[in-house]
């Protein structure tokens, strides 16, 4: 009796095909690892722009809010911008700047339209690796309705702090001021 074997091996079909199949499920491993090494920066950007955002939203929050202008004479005594030598508008003042040590910035409207392209403190350093980054503030005012009580116009800001980083990174923060003491510069 003769026994008839069968044969051992891999034909040329099967092999052509076990290579298409296993380059096609390499290279989608390559595109998924790309893709994810590609956006895998973005946290960074995202946080360095949001970590830029909070620092410029309390630095505009933490300075006065008054009637007048800090330098006027009737500061602490103004009950209306009306009593005001030089009321407080929108805006900063004739040569006042955020970095200037004569004439800084001294009151939440002076940041109205301030914008900077690469991120500098409050002295003007640049800070390194923030280059690529800007920022805008506008200062709007606004009602605040809540439970039972309404802050008009007159005595809320918004601020909003908008911050673009490399690779179209947005971040927008918004926050208020309120005029809770008119009258302490």
């Amino acid at each position: 009796m003769c026994v008839r074997r069968l044969p051992r091996g891999l034909t040329l079909v099967e092999l052509i095909l076990f290579v298409l199949i296993v380059s096609i499920a390499l290279l989608g491993v390559l595109l998924l690892l790309n893709t994810a090494t590609a956006r895998s920066s973005n946290p960074l950007v995202q946080k360095q722009a949001l970590a830029v955002a909070e620092a410029l939203l309390e630095e505009v929050q933490l300075m006065p809010f008054t009637y007048c202008d800090p330098d006027d004479a009737d500061v602490t005594t103004a009950a209306s911008p009306a009593a005001c030598t030089a009321p407080e508008a929108l805006g900063p003042e004739a040569g006042e700047s955020r970095t200037s040590l004569a004439t800084p910035f001294d009151n939440v409207n002076d940041y109205h339209n301030f914008s900077m392209a690469g991120i500098s403190d409050i002295t003007g350093t640049a800070l390194p690796g923030l280059s690529a980054y800007s920022a805008t503030v506008t200062i709007t005012p606004e009602t605040l309705a809540g439970t039972g009580t309404s802050v008009p116009s007159a005595a809320a800001l918004r601020i909003s702090v908008q911050v673009n980083g490399p690779a179209n990174q947005s971040i927008t923060l918004d926050g208020y001021r309120t005029r809770f003491g008119p009258r302490a510069p």
